[in-house]
């Protein structure tokens, strides 16, 4: 991609209204737009991570036996009553709309209602469950307070899986498969090391939950944590459980952290209201047995964005970086220069490696600050200097290193550290 040609707008100061890192950065760096408080379009550089994010995630649910669909933001009101929770006090996130002839409808916030409802075409024998249907799709919540940025918005995007099972025991198969595969999504977007399986609250659905939590001076929650399993117990249930739930260490230690996702047992709180029922060998009539997981990628992508970020800007992990390389041309009025960075990005391009080639006018230094602030991992300078060496200056975003490598093996080190 020609950089003079990228759909985006860099900033030297960040947006008044706006007091998170996420946010601050992902707006100066032409990721994002605020719309108003809470709500967030995506541009460009910003929908390329989000994708990542998105691929990421699918690759791992369709690994556990996940199948995609797409359901409806536009509720109806009918299964949600059914459940009590289209009136409750409670649900006081919902935002609501009517038709023109009066008939109130709601902006879906989650969907365990709507497609246990749909569910009810698809099951009917025990030959049916268990099936593990998931979408990527927008949900829309009345937050009182937004100022977490991409973190916490009123609109955002939520990977919601739903598993339907036979019975408690089918699904406590698939619960621990679901852990797994959470692990190794957080593992691939850079935050394995730092995100812990936290045991919180089930509120009405069960005793307990488990939330995935990253530690960062950004979270909104405090989690005890046992450093040897990569355990943690969230703050609100610590009297409960006051040790490690895995090896019954006592000194947990207690830290910020941002939930990144989060899995429950449902059991047959939604199936039994809604009359999702199949029927077993035997032929009697039971109670499917359901659970939820989910992952908000927009909240992903800015914890890893307060997580890695430092004062020049943003620090992209490579599996979820925008481009892989970013070529900087300093060539002053020499056609050799621009020649060879426009050589360097057409084989690079050809290679399939993502590449971002600044070919604008503009001086070196607002070149090298733009680059640092967009958080691209890998970026080249052709100058000459460089070439009347014989080289490319190579800089890593994360650590900083420089390398000056040969012009001869340039495309054997992109490939390399891509």
């Amino acid at each position: 991609m020609l950089q003079s040609k990228l759909l985006t707008k860099t900033r030297k100061d960040g947006p008044k209204d706006e007091v998170s890192k996420n946010a601050i950065l992902l707006t100066r760096a032409g990721y994002v737009n605020k719309e108003i408080a809470g709500v967030y379009s995506y541009l460009p550089l910003g929908l390329r991570v989000l994708n990542k994010i998105n691929n990421i995630i699918r690759e791992e649910m369709n690994a556990i036996g996940g199948q995609e669909l797409f359901l409806t933001a536009l509720q109806d009101s009918a299964p949600w009553k059914a459940t009590d929770r289209w009136d409750s006090q409670k649900m006081d996130i919902w935002f609501k709309t009517k038709l023109l002839n009066n008939t109130e409808l709601g902006l879906a916030f989650t969907h365990e209602e709507p497609l246990t409802a749909l569910m009810k075409n698809h099951i009917r024998s025990f030959r049916d469950l268990p099936t593990y249907p998931y979408q990527i799709q927008t949900k829309f919540r009345n937050e009182a307070r937004a100022k977490s940025g991409i973190m916490r918005s009123r609109e955002f995007l939520m990977k919601d899986l739903y598993s339907f099972s036979k019975d408690e025991n089918e699904h406590n198969i698939f619960y621990e498969k679901a852990k797994i595969a959470y692990k190794k999504v957080f593992e691939k977007v850079g935050l394995g090391d730092i995100t812990y399986i936290t045991f919180a609250s089930g509120g009405s659905f069960s005793k307990y939950s488990h939330e995935f939590q990253t530690v960062t001076s950004a979270g909104e929650d405090i989690i005890n944590c046992c450093d040897k399993c990569m355990i943690a117990v969230n703050s609100e249930v610590i009297k409960e459980q006051p040790a490690c739930p895995k090896c019954g260490n006592t000194k947990l230690v207690e830290k910020k952290a941002s939930e990144v996702g989060n899995i429950f047992t449902l059991g047959t709180k939604f199936s039994e209201p809604l009359g999702l029922y199949y029927v077993n060998e035997k032929n009697e009539k039971l109670s499917v047995f359901m659970g939820c997981y989910g992952i908000g990628p927009g909240r992903v992508m800015g914890t890893v964005v307060e997580v890695f970020a430092d004062d020049k800007g943003l620090v992209w992990p490579k599996a979820i970086a925008p481009f892989s390389v970013h070529i900087i041309e300093i060539s002053g009025d020499s056609d050799k220069v621009k020649k060879s960075a426009k050589d360097l990005y057409e084989k690079l391009e050809k290679m399939g490696i993502e590449t971002l080639y600044d070919d604008r006018d503009l001086r070196a230094g607002e070149k090298f600050n733009d680059s640092d602030l967009l958080g691209i991992p890998l970026r080249i300078v052709v100058s000459e200097k460089g070439l009347a060496e014989g080289v490319f200056e190579v800089k890593d975003r994360a650590s900083g290193k420089v390398e000056m490598v040969k012009e001869k093996d340039i495309l054997e080190f992109v490939e390399k550290n891509k």
